[in-house]
């Protein structure tokens, strides 16, 4: 009979199983409900209870307690954490040297340069800081009789020395590097002192790199000189930053035996080649053996309407002569050369004509000047 009804009580058993959990799950909801209602009157009394502490009223400041001077704390009772109040201290400043005390005039254009120009600086005083003999030589043979006063120091140390006893100097030539304090350091210190304000540091150096010019800059050096020392270069540095001296213009310049004719300016020509007399006759001769029968040569290339030829020989022409000065002769290329371009009228050949009569007449000045 059992076994005639197992599977009917196998049945029965799962209704009930299932019937209990639904029962423990619903229990379980009901009292988690119950809980999530009681959290805020929980919180309402945790509030109510602590009420007085939160909503205290602050007390009321009176006038009289806002006019007490506040305690001001020295930090050690939170922790300074190593910050301490004090007053800021005054930094002294490097004396730096001003701009005003160092003039420097532009270089006017100038003959070429001898011993006998350094004349013009006769009574300068320039300090020589150079530990290289040899080179103390050259500079004093190169300023021989010119009146420039010359005090040599064979290192920085030693020009810093000088400066102390004497610092009535225009200038000094100071070589980058030395022994003891080189050039780069002895700058340095000079700067740092006000009473050499009025000095003028030129470097020498046979180191033109960028490093080294780099550090002569911010040593506080104004120029620099490169070696071998150059004589025109020389020259230059000391025009530009010493005073009192009538400053040059072209016809100022001492000329030997210019040539000035109607066809001839001498004066600009040699000032075109910087003054120097040799390179001026230099271009005088080759224009005279290059171009002495250009008209010719002009004559044929236009007969044989080779325009384009005839236009680059003016130029070339015209290129030279005015830096010989001669004004009428280059104005004459020129308008022949603008005229090319009349093929039809062909009137370039009376501008030719004008050309020729120019032409014959500057050989001529040139010729009679080259063989006094």
């Amino acid at each position: 009979m059992i076994s005639e009804y197992q599977n009917e009580m196998i049945a029965l058993i799962v209704i009930l199983l299932l019937l209990i959990i639904y029962l423990l799950v619903k229990i379980n909801k009901q009292e988690s409900q119950s809980l999530i209602e009681e959290l805020p009157e929980v919180k309402d009394e945790f509030l109510e209870e602590n009420k007085p502490q939160i909503q205290e009223p602050l007390e009321e400041v009176t006038e009289e307690e806002t006019e007490q001077p506040l305690e001001v704390l020295e930090g050690s009772e939170e922790g300074d954490f190593g910050v301490e109040e004090s007053p800021v201290p005054v930094v002294e400043e490097t004396p730096q040297r001003r701009k005003s005390d160092i003039r420097k005039r532009d270089v006017v254009k100038h003959g070429k340069i001898t011993k006998k120009s350094f004349e013009e600086f006769a009574g300068t005083k320039i300090l020589v800081a150079e530990d290289n003999l040899i080179n103390q030589k050259v500079i004093s043979g190169l300023l021989a009789d010119s009146g420039i006063l010359l005090t040599m120091a064979n290192d920085g140390q030693e020009a810093l020395e000088i400066l102390e006893r004497d610092d009535d100097f225009l200038m000094i030539l100071m070589d980058a590097h030395m022994p003891r304090v080189d050039g780069f350091e002895a700058t340095r210190i000079i700067r740092e002192n006000p009473k050499y304000n009025h000095i003028v540091v030129v470097a020498l150096s046979g180191d033109t790199a960028s490093d080294d010019i780099k550090k002569m800059v911010e040593a506080g050096m104004e120029e620099q000189l490169e070696k071998p020392l150059r004589m025109e270069s020389l020259y230059e540095v000391l025009y530009a930053y010493s005073g009192g001296q009538k400053e040059k213009t072209e016809n100022d310049i001492d000329y030997i035996e210019v040539p000035m004719t109607k066809e001839l300016h001498g004066e600009k020509g040699l000032a075109i080649c910087g003054g120097d007399e040799q390179f001026y006759i230099d271009i005088l001769q080759e224009f005279v053996t290059t171009y002495e029968n250009s008209a010719e040569e002009l004559r044929s290339l236009l007969k044989s309407s080779e325009e384009k030829a005839a236009d680059k020989l003016l130029l070339d022409i015209m290129g030279v002569s005015a830096n010989i000065g001669a004004e009428h002769f280059t104005k004459a290329a020129n308008n022949l050369k603008e005229a090319l371009s009349d093929t039809k009228e062909q009137s370039y050949f009376t501008l030719l004509d004008q050309y020729q009569g120019h032409l014959e007449r500057l050989v001529k000045d040139i010729k009679e000047y080259l063989t006094k």
